[in-house]
């Protein structure tokens, strides 16, 4: 059950990170052509391509978080055994599941919320700049899903940060044997 949610969770967060680069590729394309072909810059496309990159960042890390494929020192899971790798990435997905409702939920939560009291928008889009830092708690909600994943595997995950060298961990939802 868990594992399907979780490939669930997977296609639609690939799926937004996809699309949000996609766009970024054509406003960042409208930008230039304005700019330089029709002399006249678009006043939104700089923003627009900002806001992009941050929702299409922070939701990539959060994906990325969920493979295992964030940069790591694997000084001690090459060291340790199957064991010690198991309870290594319990200790990891511990770590990381406080910090990312403690700061990211949390913190970035409060920080929505204030920027919609205060009412700002953005400069140029007069967006509500609580849409923009929307991204910073959803992330942060998708890492805890993927650390409560690892948690309750037990360990037993296969995924980049603790895996034996040389294992494949192209499916990171696949238990260990």
């Amino acid at each position: 059950m868990m594992q399907r949610i979780r490939k669930t969770v997977d296609a639609v967060i690939g799926a937004v990170i996809a699309g949000l680069m996609g766009l970024l590729v054509i406003n960042v394309a409208w930008q230039v052509v304005s700019r330089y072909v029709l002399g006249s810059p678009s006043s939104y496309s700089e923003e627009l391509a900002r806001y992009g990159l941050i929702w299409a960042g922070l939701l990539g890390a959060a994906y990325a978080s969920g493979r295992g494929l964030h940069l790591s020192i694997d000084l001690l899971p090459r060291a340790a055994g199957d064991r010690g790798r198991a309870i290594l990435k319990m200790l990891i997905d511990a770590c990381m599941l406080a910090f990312a409702l403690a700061v990211m939920v949390w913190g970035g939560g409060r920080l929505v919320w204030m920027t919609i009291v205060l009412g700002q928008k953005s400069a140029a889009m007069r967006v509500p700049l609580g849409v923009v830092y929307l991204a910073i708690p959803l992330s942060g909600m998708v890492m805890a899903f993927y650390a409560v994943c690892g948690l309750l595997a037990g360990g037993r995950e296969q995924d980049a940060r603790t895996a034996a060298p040389g294992a494949d961990v192209s499916n990171p939802a696949a238990p260990r044997p």
